[in-house]
């Protein structure tokens, strides 16, 4: 599992991500203080926190394709 912050302070930000990440087979979380969503759920997504970083797990074995796609959503 990776974790890496990302940030989606937009509506459009939000909707762009889960659509970045619903190519891939893998399974993704958010975890925002103590709520752990389905990275894939735009629902999901807008009941947390948007104003700051999340953190996202990335359960998957080989993560390159996967961290080149999120690269505009992820806090250095």
């Amino acid at each position: 599992m990776n974790s890496v912050q990302i940030s989606l302070n937009s509506i459009e930000k939000v909707k762009s991500f889960v659509n970045d990440i619903a190519r891939f087979e893998a399974d993704f979380d958010l975890v925002s203080g103590r709520y752990v969503i389905d990275a894939k759920s735009i629902m999901g997504i807008f009941s947390l926190d948007l104003s700051k970083p999340i953190t996202l797990n990335i359960h998957a074995d080989d993560t390159t394709a996967i961290l080149e796609a999120l690269k505009p959503y992820i806090v250095a």
